[in-house]
């Protein structure tokens, strides 16, 4: 199953993708794609523990299961005024 990834902000910078398409197996998990993510791209994890991660648009938790065609959404904590 395919689904689409999009990277915000200091995500995006150490990923070097605004998105992409990633690949799942049945039955993932927030957490399982979160897990790959960090393998793939080792940068990422200096933000893991304070990312938030919404799907299609919701916020979700590392429990929520995924399936073909959501878009998932890497939103790291970001200060400013």
């Amino acid at each position: 199953m395919k689904i689409k990834v999009l990277f915000f902000a200091s995500c995006r910078d150490a990923v070097g993708l605004r998105s992409c398409e990633w690949e799942i197996a049945e039955g993932y998990r927030v957490a399982d794609l979160q897990r790959e993510l960090v393998a793939a791209y080792p940068q990422l994890a200096a933000v893991q523990q304070v990312l938030s991660i919404a799907v299609n648009s919701e916020y979700a938790g590392s429990h929520t299961a995924l399936k073909a065609g959501d878009e998932v959404a890497l939103i790291p904590p970001v200060s400013g005024g």
